[in-house]
C-alpha cells in the first residue's frame, strides 16, 4: 500500500492516514497496536469492505493496483481477513475447511494427515 488514507463510508473523518507498506513474497507481517489504533479498519479496507471508502493512495497485490477491485475479486485473488479465535460452522472442522480452502485456490488435493504435516511446519517457521 502507498500513502493510504481512508475513512467510514458514511462519515468525513479520515480514519487512515498515510499508509504505506510493502510485503515482499514469503515475508509475514505483524500489525500490532493499541485498541482503537486502526488494525480493524485497516484490515477492512483491504478487502475492499463498502464500510469504508479510500480517499487517497493505493493498494498493490502482486504488483497489480487493486484499489477498484471488487472484495470477492480480492478474496479469490487470496485476500481475506482470518480471525484469531474463529466462529465454528456446524459439522465443518478447521481442517476441512483449510483443505477444501486449499483446493478451491490452488487446485492442491491434500489428505487431512499431510495438511496437519504441512501447517506444523509452517508453523515452526514463525
Amino acid at each position: 500500500m502507498e500513502d493510504l488514507h481512508a475513512k467510514p463510508t458514511e462519515a468525513e473523518t479520515q480514519i487512515l492516514r498515510g499508509i504505506s507498506l510493502t510485503v515482499n513474497t514469503g515475508e509475514v507481517h505483524a500489525i500490532m497496536g493499541p485498541n482503537g489504533s486502526g488494525k480493524s479498519t485497516l484490515a477492512t479496507t483491504l478487502l475492499g469492505a463498502p464500510e469504508y471508502e479510500v480517499t487517497h493512495g493505493q493498494l498493490f497485490y502482486k504488483g497489480e493496483d487493486i484499489s477498484l477491485w471488487p472484495t470477492d475479486l480480492r478474496a479469490k485473488a487470496g485476500i481475506f481477513l482470518a480471525f484469531q479465535y474463529p466462529q465454528e460452522i456446524a459439522g465443518v472442522s478447521v481442517i476441512q475447511f483449510l483443505r477444501q480452502s486449499l483446493s478451491a485456490r490452488k487446485g492442491i488435493d491434500l489428505s487431512v494427515l499431510e495438511l496437519r504435516l504441512s501447517i506444523i511446519s509452517w508453523m515452526k517457521r514463525l
